[in-house]
């Protein structure tokens, strides 16, 4: 009985601490007391999703902010109990939970993703892959993608937003982004268009592609009258990825490790 009657404390302990509106606190505590566990408690998630989040922190007034990250803090259930996870559930939240608020920006769960996406990568850990030339050429070996570089599309230019830009219309083109992680453990970005993505999407979901026959297919999906074209300019796309660590090298086709 004092087990279960503890176990009951600490719900109702933990229900007022997450909705002090609606829950009130076990009885025989001070709110003084009380109010500095409140405090704590929510200060702590509300300062990892500000510094998370801080371009959407910024378009957003105290109200509304606090609004959200208290229903966040009240209604999601964590999954993680380490902190660097918070950002993660956050975006769950607002992709599963939040649903639809009349005065969310349109862009609110591509914005959060695209900030997610940088801790993440910061973060994220990587096995060693095998390189047979790093030096080697990418149109006659197979380029080996980095797996700390991922491509993103969105309907919005969420990489521009800014207090001074906030689209409240879609782009009328998908709008590709490539986040990366360089070998100095440095996060950035850089746009593509329709073609360089299409490229990385063949080289990430073939391994055996040569990048020659990577372009060529490109070409002929674009039926592009002068292929050469093409294929020369997806080579100066390859190098300029390899300058950024995007691509790490080329393995020779047919090899064992491909």
């Amino acid at each position: 009985m004092a087990e279960q009657g503890f176990k009951q404390q600490q719900y109702a302990f933990t229900a007022h601490i997450r909705r002090p509106d609606r829950n009130p606190a076990p009885e025989g505590i001070e709110d003084r007391r009380m109010a500095i566990y409140r405090d704590l408690f929510y200060n702590n998630v509300e300062g990892f999703l500000s510094s998370g989040f801080p371009v959407l922190r910024e378009l957003m007034d105290d109200e509304s902010w606090h609004a959200m990250a208290r229903d966040f803090f009240a209604s999601h259930r964590c999954h993680s109990p380490l902190f660097m996870e918070i950002s993660r559930e956050f975006l769950a939240y607002l992709e599963q939970e939040r649903g639809e608020h009349e005065n969310d920006f349109p862009f609110l769960r591509e914005l959060a993703h695209y900030e997610w996406v940088e801790l993440a990568l910061s973060i994220a850990e990587t096995e060693p892959v095998h390189i047979d030339d790093p030096d080697g050429d990418l149109l006659a070996g197979i380029p080996v993608i980095s797996s700390l570089a991922w491509p993103l599309s969105y309907r919005y230019p969420v990489h521009r937003i800014s207090d001074s830009f906030r689209p409240q219309e879609a782009a009328e083109q998908p709008v590709y982004l490539m986040v990366y992680r360089d070998n100095h453990d440095e996060v950035n970005f850089i746009e593509l268009n329709a073609i360089s993505a299409r490229l990385f999407s063949l080289l990430q979901e073939d391994n055996s592609l040569t990048g020659q026959r990577a372009l060529e297919q490109i070409a002929s999906e674009l039926n592009h009258p002068k292929p050469d074209i093409v294929i020369e300019g997806g080579r100066d796309i390859l190098e300029a990825w390899r300058e950024r660590d995007i691509v790490l090298g080329a393995n020779v086709p047919n090899s064992t490790h491909t």
